[in-house]
């Protein structure tokens, strides 16, 4: 099961990062906060436009830091929740600090594209290795998948 962010735990690490890092504090467009963070769950047709962890982490990421709702600090929150996110879900970004600052500022500047921010994170990515493989086989095990080769995994 995928573990999204609220809109509280948003607003706590948008008060943390103002605080630690400065800035005008303030929110300039609840909407587009509560837009953002349902980016990662849209569906059309009753298909999800982000189906993918990876994907649902770009959408967010791209969401906060284009749209703008805080007076301040909008890109530090997007890095930060969209690594929030990530880690919540088993993955950790492996770039180092100047790339990662250097996507986002490339997101902000309207030079990198939701799909390419999408495309690198792929490659900035990696997964927790071992608990996130158990945790997917778990996770497969509670949906009803008996098979042999799951159940097989889970004793190694």
């Amino acid at each position: 099961m995928i573990r999204y962010l609220t809109v509280n735990e948003v607003l706590v690490l948008y008060r943390r990062i103002i605080e630690q890092s400065g800035g005008a504090m303030g929110i300039q467009n609840i909407g587009a906060l509560e837009s953002a963070l349902a980016q990662p769950r849209q569906t059309f047709g009753g298909t999800e436009l982000y189906p993918d962890l990876i994907e649902k982490a770009a959408a967010l990421g791209f969401a906060l830091i284009q749209g703008h709702p805080f007076v301040d600090g909008n890109k530090r929150v997007g890095h930060a929740a969209t690594e929030t996110f990530l880690i919540l879900n088993g993955y950790e970004i492996e770039a180092d600090v100047d790339e990662q600052e250097d996507v986002i500022l490339q997101i902000a500047s309207g030079q990198l594209s939701r799909a390419q921010f999408c495309d690198g994170c792929e490659i900035m990515l990696r997964l927790v290795g071992y608990m996130a493989d158990r945790f997917s086989k778990m996770r497969r095990l509670m949906a009803g998948d008996t098979s042999r080769a799951v159940l097989n995994s889970l004793l190694r």
